[in-house]
């Protein structure tokens, strides 16, 4: 039977998703939906980037663009140092693309060109990495930065009083396009939590994989959900964005 599994945040830790593939018994039959932010944190952000071209060869995969992944593009463009992308992951990205070859490096200039802002699939349910502002959805969102760089969204559906009815004037608006919105971006560890959290229709699977947290898979059906050992195990000798 086919499942729609959408995979969190990973920041290089390539170990983390080949751990959750098995846990998951994932298989050709499975669509695998991943909200972003690829690179930045651990060792291996560019064979993680290189393991993903490779798996959409042989399965039906949908890469969102993250923040960090737009950050890690710019820099392979223009080989301009931005000190805070630096800090917050960037060097070890970095460092893992020294490795590879000016081949390789074209084939992710591809990968991170065809990355899309959002995605939308029946029972209407959206899929981005962090947020969108306009009211009337995403299609009418003016700056592409908004879906990977907000926080507002998130902020919006944890702020609202769950006994708040949905046909109440003071609502949010945003949040009543959608039956489901899955987001990354804002790790839910910042709330002092390490599995998937929905707030109103608002689930975040960030399950802090950057920092010491584990990388999360759910299906979209069933919320079952599996998740990696907490990643900073995983690479013992590094300190991922911690």
């Amino acid at each position: 039977m086919s499942r729609t599994l959408v995979f969190g945040d990973m920041h290089g830790a390539l170990k983390a998703l080949k751990q959750l593939i098995k846990k998951a018994r994932i298989t050709k039959d499975d669509t695998l939906i991943f909200l972003g932010d690829y690179v930045d944190g651990w060792s291996e952000s560019a064979p993680l980037v290189s393991f993903l071209i490779q798996l959409k060869t042989t399965h039906d995969c949908v890469f969102i663009r993250g923040n960090h992944d737009a950050l890690c593009y710019t820099w392979l463009m223009q080989k301009t140092y931005n000190p805070e992308w630096i800090k917050h992951g960037g060097q070890a990205t970095m460092d893992s693309y020294a490795a590879l070859s000016q081949e390789e490096i074209n084939t992710h200039l591809h990968f991170y060109e065809n990355l899309i802002n959002y995605h939308v699939v029946e029972h209407n349910r959206l899929f981005l990495h962090a947020g969108f502002s306009n009211l009337h959805g995403p299609h009418r969102e003016y700056f592409d930065e908004t879906f990977y760089w907000d926080r507002t969204l998130w902020e919006t559906a944890l702020a609202t009083d769950p006994r708040l009815e949905k046909t109440d004037p003071i609502y949010p608006a945003r949040l009543l396009l959608f039956d489901e919105i899955y987001i990354g971006h804002t790790p839910v560890t910042r709330i002092n939590q390490t599995t998937p959290v929905q707030a109103t229709c608002v689930w975040n699977i960030d399950t802090g994989a950057a920092f010491k947290g584990p990388l999360t898979a759910i299906d979209i059906d069933t919320k079952e959900y599996w998740q990696s050992d907490p990643v900073h195990l995983l690479y013992p000798n590094e300190n991922g964005r911690n």
